[in-house]
């Protein structure tokens, strides 16, 4: 699909179903969401578990619509100069140097801070790209509070101030996501800009729909199995807790190895894929005859 299919004019039903032809699962809440987004132009906030798909609806709307992913990793201490904009000093140096050997005017000193100088980060990136893209502000609660409060007028109006040349506003909307895996509490000034919907771990049904259509090739019978010692992991005091990507990353590390069933050899061998900490790995292998028991 390209950027000229317009998303005004879906449906959830039809939302879903181009969804899934991408190997995209989403439920009908969720969908709706999107859908709502998209429809009022708002951004959407989505809250979850890691490992659920927030991100990779992001680059799944991006594929569906042919639209550039625009994407914003957080981290802590994270500032405009990132995420922003920054202006090329090296250049403005270079123009300085031209500007005395010429005994250039103050008008040309002006120039300093013109737009051929600005070097454009993800958030001026997809102002300027508006609905040709889909702007991922992915892990906002790595951020710090002050960050989160320079968002604001950004989900509000779709604008930034550059202070040496004013405001900058997108003329179209872009699809804008941001995620959160709940390390910290998000401010409710933030919340009041974005919708909202919490993506939890779908049942062992939906589960093994998405494994099937992330990986086709694989029989029913390895994804069950699979998608059944998962969610006893699940059940356990783990440190980290697998997510949908780790099933999925279980599934091909077995299928990598040619195996079409899980027994405990086949799983002590591809545990990496779905463990990801040394005392979580201890306390699997003591137990892996209850994970992978009556699967």
């Amino acid at each position: 699909m390209s950027n000229s299919i317009n998303p005004q004019s879906l449906s959830v039903d039809s939302l879903i179903t181009d969804l899934k032809s991408l190997g995209y699962i989403a439920d009908r809440g969720l969908a709706t969401s999107i859908f709502i987004s998209m429809k009022l132009g708002k951004p959407i906030l989505l809250e979850g578990e890691v490992g659920v798909g927030k991100t990779e609806l992001a680059k799944t709307l991006a594929a569906l619509y042919g639209r550039q992913l625009i994407r914003l990793q957080c981290y802590e201490g994270i500032d405009t100069n990132h995420a922003l904009y920054e202006w090329d000093y090296a250049r403005q140096m270079l123009q300085i140097r031209a500007m005395n050997q010429a005994d250039d005017t103050q008008a040309s000193v002006e120039t300093l801070f013109g737009p051929q100088f600005l070097i454009e980060r993800p958030l001026l990136q997809a102002i300027r790209a508006g609905d040709q893209c889909v702007l991922l502000i992915d892990e906002i609660d790595r951020a710090d509070d002050e960050f989160e409060a320079f968002l604001l007028e950004l989900l509000s109006d779709f604008q930034i101030t550059i202070p040496e040349i004013g405001t900058v506003s997108a003329a179209t909307r872009p699809i804008i996501i941001l995620t959160s895996n709940r390390t910290r509490e998000l401010h409710d000034a933030l919340k009041r800009r974005c919708l909202y919907s919490w993506i939890g771990f779908p049942n062992p049904e939906r589960e093994i729909e998405i494994v099937r259509s992330r990986i086709p090739q694989i029989g029913e019978r390895l994804a069950q199995k699979v998608v059944a010692a998962v969610n006893r992991l699940r059940d356990m005091e783990l440190e980290k807790v697998p997510g949908v990507a780790e099933t999925i990353d279980w599934v091909q590390s077995l299928n990598a190895i040619g195996a079409d069933d899980l027994d405990e050899e086949g799983a002590a061998h591809t545990l990496g894929a779905v463990i990801k900490s040394r005392d979580d790995m201890d306390y699997a292998k003591a137990n892996l005859k209850d994970i992978v028991a009556g699967v």
